[in-house]
């Protein structure tokens, strides 16, 4: 399989049949590498991993995936780069294509990944910004078509604000062709041009309403993420206010279907966004959903990263 995109940016760069392509890859991946049969495609390989945020599951997960390839990876921050105040953007982006054979970039403005692609000739992977969370949403798609065997007649429902996980949650289905709901407080959504940029010509299958529990009626999928995200922190007593209701608890999920299963990017702030109780439930997959970054993520750099011998 080969992708029409030298860098993952975006779900909306990527054709359906090519994201679908990645999530079967990640799901025969896993196999293999349970089995202890994955193949090392990728030795001399690296990959360098720019962190101007910090992580758990993104900095373990795409160190781990290089090395399962075979590759090995770098940690960098913004203290030994400085992109974009000590070094223009467009020089980082040369010289670290001289010396890797990938970049992944964790980052607060999606336009600076956005220069770092467009300048480096090796591929750049968004490993999150403030506007998208693609590979999140990637890791996501795998578990709900490892729990329901595909992706067709599916409603997503989010409960929380429109932030980077929501909007990718837009372009998955804008280009997957499934419903997307998001729940949350008036004045706490997405603007209506990035809804619309998403879906181009395309019918749109977002909707944004006020009401959680009118939400999850229909959902397949029941989704949250914290309501303070990283950043904005000295509003977080203004947002737990406002959230107020918008809460993952037992008596939301009576009103979802039996088959609607709880999904989570984590960290949680278990007593806030999501219940204790609920996320330890027997319809949360959040623990597959975490360990699926790894699988996704490694099916990406075996498709972007050139292997072993070969550009």
């Amino acid at each position: 399989m080969r992708l029409s995109q030298k860098d993952f940016v975006s779900i909306t760069d990527f054709t359906a049949p090519e994201l679908e392509g990645i999530i079967d890859l990640a799901i025969a991946q896993k196999a293999a590498h349970a089995a202890g049969k994955l193949a090392r495609t990728h030795v001399g390989r690296v990959l360098a991993c720019i962190f101007h945020k910090p992580s758990l599951r993104t900095r373990v997960s795409f160190e781990v995936a290089m090395h399962n390839l075979g590759g090995t990876s770098l940690y960098l921050t913004d203290k030994e780069l400085g992109v974009g105040t000590r070094e223009a953007v467009e020089d980082v982006a040369r010289v670290l294509s001289r010396y890797v054979d990938g970049v992944m970039i964790r980052t607060f403005d999606n336009a600076l990944v956005e220069a770092l692609a467009r300048h480096a000739t090796v591929p750049v992977i968004n490993g999150l910004t403030d506007l998208l969370h693609p590979c999140q949403i990637m890791a996501d798609l795998m578990t709900v078509k490892e729990h329901r065997g595909n992706l067709k007649d599916l409603t997503v429902v989010f409960i929380g604000d429109g932030n980077n996980v929501a909007r990718s949650w837009v372009n998955a289905s804008a280009r997957l062709g499934f419903d997307f709901v998001l729940a949350c407080p008036a004045g706490y959504g997405i603007v209506e041009d990035f809804v619309r940029g998403a879906y181009g010509d395309a019918p749109v299958r977002t909707r944004q309403v006020h009401d959680a529990a009118e939400a999850v009626r229909e959902a397949d999928v029941v989704y949250t993420d914290v309501w303070t995200s990283m950043g904005q922190e000295a509003g977080a007593e203004e947002r737990r206010r406002a959230f107020a209701g918008f809460q993952i608890n037992a008596e939301l999920m009576a009103r979802a279907p039996r088959r609607a299963v709880i999904l989570h990017c984590l960290p949680a702030h278990r007593g806030e966004e999501i219940t204790h109780e609920m996320i330890e439930s027997e319809q949360s997959l959040v623990f597959d959903e975490a360990e699926n970054r790894l699988h996704t993520q490694r099916a990406l750099l075996s498709l972007l990263v050139a292997p072993a011998g070969g550009r």
